[in-house]
């Protein structure tokens, strides 16, 4: 891992919403910091209710972290399509967000508790 991101343990519990459903509850969260982007939150699979997320076939690629897979919300109100995302092999110095997904701040709230 590069001095251009940074990992931490994000401090305190974090509740995960998305329209009108609570998706997950977390104090084992972790704050990605890249350059000078705004820091993105990765929360563990397990602290989340992925029966809402089915994985699509987009992917992407940063050069900095690998490829990402991502996952559509099954919402109420119909699919929100490509809400998360996640690093399923993620570069060297980075395997700590193996198994976390992050959200798009639009279509899922991730927010201190």
């Amino acid at each position: 891992m590069s001095d251009y991101i940074t990992l931490r343990k994000a401090p305190g519990s974090y509740s995960i919403r998305g329209y009108g459903a609570v998706l997950g509850e977390s104090s084992n969260v972790i704050e990605l910091s890249e350059g000078s982007y705004e820091p993105v939150l990765y929360v563990p699979r397990e602290d989340l209710a992925m029966a809402f997320f089915d994985k699509t076939d987009h992917s992407t690629h940063c050069p900095h972290k690998g490829d990402a897979s991502y996952y559509t919300l099954q919402a109420k109100s119909g699919p929100v399509e490509n809400a998360a995302w996640s690093y399923e092999s993620p570069k060297e110095g980075l395997e700590q967000i193996t198994g976390h997904l992050a959200f798009y701040p639009d279509k899922v709230t991730v927010e201190q508790t």
